[in-house]
């Protein structure tokens, strides 16, 4: 399946990706103002961006509103010092097709590593290549079951049984039960209490665990 890439580009600019885009391995969105949708973006991979159209108000706008994609700029010199858009990349053309696909692919790549790597949980980052738990200057070192407990229960809209827990993270385990659980879940708030002062990180419900 082709990722999606959404175009915001000069007519010329739209038409010479039309005559090209059998070669690429992405499928193109056009922005158009009039028929424009906010929630278009959730499935866009990438934001390509003609540096000729960088001047208009409203695409400054909507470029801004744009968050978490990679954003890349094509230009023909370097206009850095005027642009108002935190890109993600900046192509000077002219570039070979080869090297601007590489470019949109290595932008896409990046971006679903971070996403597969770093998870955001109630103001904490956890980083599960380090296997730490982190928060400003301070971190803990996480088990790699911890890792899962944690994602687990910030993932579910509701508390969570031990039961449930021991299926989707022991997944029934010949050494583990309901208090295999408890004491995972008492020594990773330990931690958590020790070094960030927090006691409120995991909380304990009568229908089960809950972050």
């Amino acid at each position: 399946m082709k990722d999606n890439l959404l175009i915001f580009g000069s007519k010329d600019f739209n038409n010479s990706l039309n005559e090209i885009k059998e070669y690429l391995n992405f499928s193109l969105l056009y922005y158009d103002k009039n028929s424009f949708l906010e929630s278009s973006v959730r499935s866009i991979k990438l934001v390509l961006v003609d540096s000729v159209i960088c001047n208009d108000p409203e695409i400054l706008y909507q470029l801004n509103k744009i968050k978490d994609k990679p954003l890349l700029l094509l230009q023909k010199k370097n206009l850095s010092t005027i642009m108002k858009v935190n890109f993600s990349n900046i192509i000077v053309l002219p570039l070979s097709l080869t090297e601007i696909i590489n470019s949109i692919t290595n932008l896409i790549t990046t971006k679903k590593f971070n996403q597969n790597s770093f998870v955001k949980v109630k103001g904490y980052i956890v980083d599960k290549n380090e296997r730490k738990l982190k928060k400003e200057n301070l971190f803990i070192t996480i088990t790699e079951r911890e890792i899962q407990l944690i994602e687990l229960l910030f993932n579910e809209e509701k508390p969570i049984s031990k039961k449930s827990i021991l299926k989707k993270v022991w997944r029934y385990a010949d050494d583990a039960d309901t208090h295999t659980i408890e004491t995972h879940v008492y020594r990773l708030r330990k931690k958590i209490l020790n070094k960030f002062n927090d006691a409120n990180f995991i909380t304990n419900l009568k229908t089960g665990y809950t972050i």
